[in-house]
């Protein structure tokens, strides 16, 4: 039996880069739906999910070799979530839908806009989606956005009306012939979902997760290869939803509130780089007596140019920030001891995420070891390594589309340019295909160097308390508590455990035994009779982890579907 696909007719496309286009007839009566890509995505299929790729942070590109050890967890559409809080116009939120969940959707809802937001690998299931929806809701209009429109031809490759480069909020705001200035309102969302380690969910208990906070979008620094701060304007760029220290503390007044919670996962490129903001919030946070906690991104030489006082009093926890390579030349590093700003964090408690490129147009197959060594030695809580990858819309994807050397896409596709596994062009050092096997050296020796992440954060938190748990503020020593306070039992348990399941690496148990000796010296009998009961729990939880994982049994994302209250009123009328 012969199939003969036949390409549905194309409808006219705009590739929205300039700020004015013509509004939808219906204006903001038009009913809206919002859709990340369908599921499911740990597996290799025809439209581009890759198993190497799967919808998990840390999993993918930064615990991706710690095994059961691994932190997993979820993150929601947030940019589809912050369109939907920010319009008028009756809104449905589809995210991680499975394909016979979104074909369902368009074709009951009579739609007039369906949005679709992806990143670069996901593109062929944004041509499915597409597709779909000609055939089940034809008088729908389609709007692409995401990273996946920084693909110059991308209007070649699907059937859209719309392709919108950067923010949309106020894209969306003017297509619906809303005020594009009006105010940001920032929608109630918890920055994790699903989280687990250990073969042990983790607490997801009112106040337990961190809400999401998105101040800005866009990094002004710009490094050549970041897609982010490509997307929203390049190098000198980025776009505020909150300018002020204190439009920013109202919204964390109000997620506080709502979401019972005392903590923020700040979706800031480079956040502390807007000073005059963030030192004004430490002073709202000192005069009403806030301890919050905030995890944020920042480059090293934004870093440095803060006390350490003012990065405890901001709540400065989490760091994730750009370690790149010892012969790194960019601004961000230039005349920064990236060890010493570690070590210096570390030691008031304050956890960090490095991140470092394999990869550079000088590295090579000889110098391999020596730059894993040199990202490995920095001992952080996590580390991400990512291959040197010119992704569409970036600088260093020009550079190479000018010399000819990028890799087309008969050779690699866009599903496996991911930075995890494939060079997408042609490195003037590196063989090609020996690229993976570099990448997972370096997660592996950090994981077999340091130990689990898990172990990492524990030994830095227990710092951050011995510095600061009789610090005479007590709006910082309650933060410290706050933070701490699972330490003795849950902490010292998962030690413990960490220490058993190593027990025939001897470099690695040796320091897992040092580290669990410094807990017993904090927290005396009690660690020491609690942590072989909470251990041998966890032992059996992580051996069912460990043959779950061995089955290649993948974790994929609950799919949600939440409606705002215009599209509540519509339904009820």
């Amino acid at each position: 039996m012969t199939t003969t696909l036949v390409r549905l007719p194309r409808y006219p496309t705009t590739q929205d880069r300039t700020p004015t286009h013509p509004a939808h007839p219906l204006r903001s009566r038009a009913r809206v739906l919002l859709c990340s890509v369908f599921g499911p995505y740990a597996q290799d299929d025809e439209y581009g999910s890759r198993k190497m790729n799967p919808m998990e942070l840390y999993q993918n590109q930064v615990t991706r070799e710690q095994g059961v050890f691994s932190l997993r967890m979820f993150h929601r559409s947030w940019g589809i979530m912050l369109i939907q809080n920010n319009i008028s116009a009756p809104c449905t939120v589809l995210d991680f839908p499975s394909l016979d969940r979104f074909t369902e959707e368009i074709s009951s809802g009579q739609y007039d806009i369906v949005g679709i937001t992806s990143i670069i690998p996901n593109v062929g299931k944004v041509e499915k989606m597409c597709e779909l929806i000609r055939e089940h809701s034809p008088a729908s209009k389609i709007v692409i956005g995401g990273h996946v429109a920084n693909i110059p031809d991308l209007d070649d490759m699907i059937d859209a009306d719309h392709i919108v480069h950067g923010e949309g909020v106020s894209w969306m705001r003017r297509y619906l012939g809303e005020d594009d200035s009006a105010p940001i309102k920032h929608p109630r969302v918890l920055s994790g979902i699903n989280a687990r380690t250990l073969g042990q969910p983790l607490r997801e208990k009112p106040g337990d997760i961190a809400a999401t906070l998105i101040p800005s979008v866009g990094c002004p620094l710009a490094c050549n290869f970041c897609s982010t701060s490509a997307m929203f304007g390049g190098k000198g760029s980025c776009f505020h939803f909150f300018k002020t220290g204190d439009e920013l503390f109202e919204v964390m007044c109000g997620l506080e509130r709502d979401l019972n919670t005392q903590a923020f996962f700040v979706m800031d490129e480079n956040f502390l780089i807007h000073r005059k903001r963030a030192l004004r919030l430490l002073d709202l946070m000192i005069e009403h007596n806030k301890s919050w906690a905030l995890y944020v991104f920042s480059s090293l030489n934004v870093l440095q140019a803060y006390t350490i006082e003012q990065i405890v009093g901001l709540g400065i926890s989490w760091v994730w920030t750009g370690i790149e390579g010892e012969d790194a030349a960019y601004t961000k590093l230039k005349n920064v001891d990236t060890q010493e700003i570690v070590e210096s964090l570390q030691a008031h408690g304050v956890r960090v995420l490095g991140s470092t490129i394999i990869g550079l147009e000088h590295h090579t197959p000889e110098d391999m070891d020596r730059i894993i060594d040199f990202a490995v030695s920095h001992d952080t809580e996590f580390h991400q390594f990512m291959l040197y990858t010119p992704l569409p819309g970036t600088p260093l994807y020009a550079e190479h589309e000018a010399a000819g050397t990028l890799l087309g896409l008969d050779e690699v596709p866009h599903a496996d340019a991911h930075g995890q596994e494939r060079f997408r062009h042609k490195h003037p050092r590196i063989p090609r295909g020996t690229e993976t096997e570099m990448i997972k050296r370096a997660f592996t020796r950090d994981f077999e160097v340091n130990g689990p992440s898990i172990v990492r954060v524990a030994r830095t938190m227990l710092r951050g308390w011995q510095r600061y748990k009789n610090h005479p503020d007590l709006r910082i020593r309650k933060r410290f508590k706050r933070e701490t306070e699972e330490l003795a039992l849950t902490y010292t348990g998962s030690i413990w455990a960490a220490k058993r399941w190593f027990r025939d690496s001897p470099a690695l148990h040796k320091r897992l035994s040092g580290v669990l000796a410094d807990f017993y010296r904090e927290y005396g009998l009690k660690a020491r009779l609690t942590a072989p009961l909470v251990g041998r729990f966890l032992m059996i939880k992580m051996k069912m982890e460990a043959a779950r994982l061995a089955k290649g049994v993948p974790f994929e994302p609950p799919t949600f579907c939440e409606t705002n209250e215009a599209a509540k009123t519509l339904a009820m009328a």
